[in-house]
């Protein structure tokens, strides 16, 4: 559509058309502009352009003849204005009129590269911050609010250290619109590495049913603790916890299991450090025992071993019914044990660290023979095998009494022994066919009734006649003599005698 304006001067050919303008130093939003068109020739009519559009009027362009007026311009004006001018014999356009309208800053954005939420110190970075603006803003930058010296779109923070962290912002000036914006802030987190860790015991040495504490330590930018016994992770319980943000393990009352390899690590996100401590739960002694025959010969080696559950390793100390003895170490021993050697011997464990103590006692009879041993012989044993209990008279007189045992054994296996009779005389040179002795233990019956032999476990009874009146002879009575004596009933002896029971012991 072409809006005409009529000339008076007529049949002139349209030339030299062109555009004045009342202003270009324009402000978007704040700037208003006029653009009048002359030329030569008439009668003359006017059409205003807009790149290739028609301009037509609205509430910010206002047209009247040959001059457009526009209000409060915005960047979207900044296209070239054209001026045709045309009468009926001819018609031509004016060159391009562009306006400089400023704008801006705005859209303002600040990006970090590289982009990180945390950054190890020594690390290089680079801040850029842009704006939309015309002409192009002029940037300032800010560290938690306070003004940096840097200037320019671009930030470099080399060889970054942990006080630099902070929230860091540009801001973006438009010296033409005299406008101003500012960026969001982006925190910029350094850390220091961790190094140096450790985990430090609150004592040297651990003793059981005691309190301990683990601290694990180090230097840096902390973030997390992690704790793990020998290669696993470590759950606290109502014994062992964790606190001061799981720097300080605490074993409330530590034991023997409690011991291990106790690993702390610690790590923040841009690194890690660990540290180890292999603890020992020093306890006992405990469960101290003496191990070694409790009976041997004279003349035979003399070999007593004792332990002792121990952490470290108990010391040991010997006594001999109640007198200490040497040497002092886990075995004691003695070449051609004498009959002195019998008593009791006590091994004393100590450990030096807990500096507890405890012992164990053992019996030892050093004698001319062994006896025959019973443990372990069942009651079936016992009457299977061709044995008898034989006690001999005890005389008025301070007789003796022995217990001797006919083995059916061949008389190569024959030990001798030298015994006393009734009236004190040794039988010298007599010889019995495996003579054995043991230990009796005698009950006298003084209501004249037989006893009832009630078992017990590890015992066995023997009925045993004594007469007082003087032997016939020094020998013993002979294995079918006894045997004879025995089958009688027991419910009268012969005058003079008296009725005894032997309880005879197997150890």
């Amino acid at each position: 559509m072409f809006r005409k304006c009529l000339n008076t001067d007529e049949g002139e050919p349209v030339s030299n058309v062109i555009i004045t303008l009342s202003s270009n130093e324009l402000v978007e939003f704040n700037s208003s502009v006029s653009l009048s068109c002359s030329s030569s020739g008439s009668p003359i009519s006017f059409l205003w352009m807009n790149g290739s559009s028609e301009v037509t009027a609205s509430d910010r362009v206002q047209l009247r003849g040959s001059t457009l007026t526009i209000v409060n311009v915005t960047r979207y004006d900044n296209l070239p204005f054209r001026c045709r001018a045309f009468n009926p014999v001819s018609d031509d356009i004016s060159g391009p009129a562009n306006l400089s309208i400023s704008f801006g800053p705005e859209n303002i954005n600040l990006t970090l590269s590289p982009s990180k939420e945390h950054y190890l110190e020594g690390s290089n970075i680079t801040l850029n911050c842009s704006a939309n603006s015309k002409p192009s803003a002029e940037f300032t930058w800010f560290l938690n609010g306070n003004n940096l010296p840097d200037a320019g779109p671009e930030l470099r923070l080399m060889n970054i250290q942990l006080s630099q962290s902070g929230s860091y912002s540009c801001q973006a000036f438009n010296h033409k619109t005299l406008r101003y914006q500012s960026s969001q802030p982006s925190d910029v987190s350094v850390l220091k590495a961790v190094s140096g860790a450790s985990v430090k015991p609150s004592t040297d040495l651990q003793v059981e049913r005691t309190t301990v504490n683990l601290t694990c330590e180090a230097s840096g930018s902390i973030f997390t603790r992690k704790w793990m016994k020998d290669g696993l992770d470590l759950i606290p319980s109502d014994n062992i916890t964790l606190s001061e943000e799981d720097k300080v393990l605490t074993f409330k009352s530590v034991n023997r299991e409690n011991a291990g390899m106790y690993l702390c690590k610690i790590s923040n996100p841009v690194s890690t450090a660990e540290a180890s401590y292999s603890m020992v739960v020093n306890y006992g002694p405990e469960n101290v025992k003496i191990t070694g025959e409790r009976e041997i010969r004279v003349n035979d080696t003399l070999k007593l071993t004792c332990s002792a559950e121990s952490t470290p390793s108990a010391t040991y100390r010997w006594l001999l019914n109640g007198t200490e003895i040497l040497p002092k170490s886990a075995t004691f021993s003695k070449e051609n044990a004498e009959f002195a050697d019998s008593g009791n011997y006590t091994c004393e464990a100590r450990n030096n660290i807990t500096e507890r103590t405890s012992s164990d006692i053992h019996e030892l009879f050093v004698v001319l023979n062994l006896s025959v041993p019973s443990r372990g012989l069942s009651h079936g044993a016992i009457a299977g095998i061709v044995i008898a209990c034989l006690v001999v008279v005890a005389a008025a007189l301070g007789g003796g009494l022995f217990i001797y045992k006919k083995n059916t054994k061949k008389p190569s296996d024959r030990n001798t022994r030298i015994m006393t009779g009734v009236d004190g005389r040794g039988n010298a040179g007599y010889e019995s066919e495996d003579v054995n002795y043991a230990d009796v233990k005698f009950s006298k019956n003084n209501n004249g009734g037989r006893v009832q032999m009630g078992s017990e476990e590890n015992s066995n009874y023997a009925q045993i006649r004594v007469n007082n009146s003087k032997p016939a002879t020094m020998s013993p009575p002979t294995y079918d003599v006894h045997m004879q004596k025995a089958r009688r009933p027991v419910s009268q002896y012969e005058a003079n005698g008296t009725q005894t029971y032997a309880q005879v012991n197997r150890n």
